[in-house]
């Protein structure tokens, strides 16, 4: 996944490009009656990157950025209880 995850990024900036359907921009299609092509075409777009987002948080996020140490009132780090291991079980 965490090679999917750059590619469909890249397949993304390339697909936001407007220019690859030549006679696209230039018809006024309306789509189910109201919706011109184009705005479906970015509204497409915009639901891929949100799950493309999605998925890079989910799978490729580092798992020790999720960590937080706990600050005394002050906004000072308080120092490691030395009866607690690395990841916080008691020892």
């Amino acid at each position: 996944m965490k090679i999917f995850v750059p590619l469909l990024v890249v397949a993304l900036l390339i697909l936001h490009q407007d220019d690859w359907f030549f006679n696209f921009w230039e018809e006024p299609i309306l789509l189910f009656g109201f919706m011109p092509a184009t705005l479906l075409y970015h509204a497409g777009i915009s639901v891929a990157a949100a799950i493309t987002w999605y998925l890079a948080i989910t799978f490729c996020w580092p798992k020790q950025l999720n960590h937080v140490e706990p600050e005394s009132p002050d906004g000072v780090p308080m120092a490691a209880d030395p009866a607690q291991g690395e990841d916080g079980a008691q020892a």
